[in-house]
């Protein structure tokens, strides 16, 4: 071998060693809306323990970030953070991957007056609907025709009893945090609708990419294990692996 194709060799050996050393994967940075019990701002909830449990016994850290919603996807897709929490399955197709796996699932429900006709998932249609933006529940849910996206949950029960909305979707959880502001929820009425699978939102770089197959390898062992059920039950939350 020549002395220009022992340096050219020595040249790609570096430099991949150098790639390989700025893809260590010492910490996993991820941004989530505040949910209490879920994604809390102090590092408590079943989604932070989840993530936990799967990256920090390979070695991975589990720093956080809590930012609304709208904003930690944001993050993910310039590269600001690795993953974002709570996005169902392709709601975002632009500079973001998805892993095999969900780590939990949302109960939606529709949340109307009481005396309003009860919905199902296939008359939805016949509705006006309504859910805070970014859910993109129109993606998930057949026959949806009528709908407007909201900011903010506060106004929810006032969109409600103004006749401005006939139902407001949300996940199980979140409903029943806007009725806890009710001082009358015998007015209101929540029927469930169905249940979809929720992911993390990795970014579409090489580290978003090696942190994605390091979640499926680990939720390959942790669910064949069972080592998440007790979280579940610490929770006091349904167990989606079933």
């Amino acid at each position: 071998m020549g002395r220009c194709c022992r340096w050219l060799l020595v040249a790609i050996l570096s430099l991949f060693g150098t790639m390989v050393s700025a893809l260590e994967l010492k910490h996993v940075r991820i941004a989530s809306e505040s949910w209490p019990e879920h994604t809390a701002a102090d590092g408590s909830g079943l989604a932070w323990d989840i993530f936990r449990l799967v990256f920090e016994p390979a070695g991975v850290r589990v720093q956080i970030e809590s930012v609304p919603y709208m904003r930690s996807i944001g993050l993910v897709q310039r590269g600001e953070a690795d993953a974002w929490v709570g996005s169902y399955l392709n709601e975002v197709g632009q500079r973001v991957l998805y892993p095999r796996w969900h780590y939990d699932a949302d109960k939606i429900v529709a949340l109307g007056l009481k005396g309003a006709p009860s919905p199902s998932v296939e008359t939805l249609g016949q509705f006006r609907l309504a859910w805070v933006r970014g859910y993109e529940y129109q993606r998930y849910l057949p026959n949806v025709r009528h709908y407007r996206e909201v900011m903010r949950r506060d106004g929810i029960l006032r969109m409600l009893d103004l006749n401005h909305a006939d139902f407001y979707l949300d996940a199980q959880s979140e409903v029943d945090d806007v009725l806890e502001t009710s001082s009358d929820r015998s007015r209101y009425r929540v029927t469930p609708l169905t249940t979809l699978p929720l992911y993390l939102g990795f970014a579409d770089n090489a580290r978003g990419r090696a942190l994605a197959e390091l979640f499926d390898k680990r939720m390959d062992e942790v669910v064949a294990n069972g080592s998440l059920r007790p979280l579940f039950r610490r929770w006091q939350e349904p167990y989606p692996f079933d």
